[in-house]
């Protein structure tokens, strides 16, 4: 099941679940702070890895999982 990083406008409340497309979609996913099932997606840009010649790329932050073969890797 996909994450969901969720509002409640009723008590301000941001918080992310785990719950599937059908739950979200038909809202029956309830705030934890104050039980309302009006909720708005909140969408979060992800985080931008640059490699320039002049600057260092961050270290892949799952290369506990993908090793160094994986795209981030400097």
């Amino acid at each position: 099941m996909p994450y969901y990083d969720l509002y409640c406008p009723e008590c301000e409340n941001e918080f992310n679940i785990s719950a599937s497309m059908t739950e979200k979609i038909n809202k029956k996913i309830a705030c934890p702070e104050c039980g309302a099932h009006d909720l708005q997606t909140v969408f979060k840009a992800p985080p931008a890895y640059i490699k320039s010649a002049g600057l260092k790329a961050p270290e892949c932050p799952n290369r506990h999982v993908c090793g160094m073969g994986c795209r981030h890797a400097g």
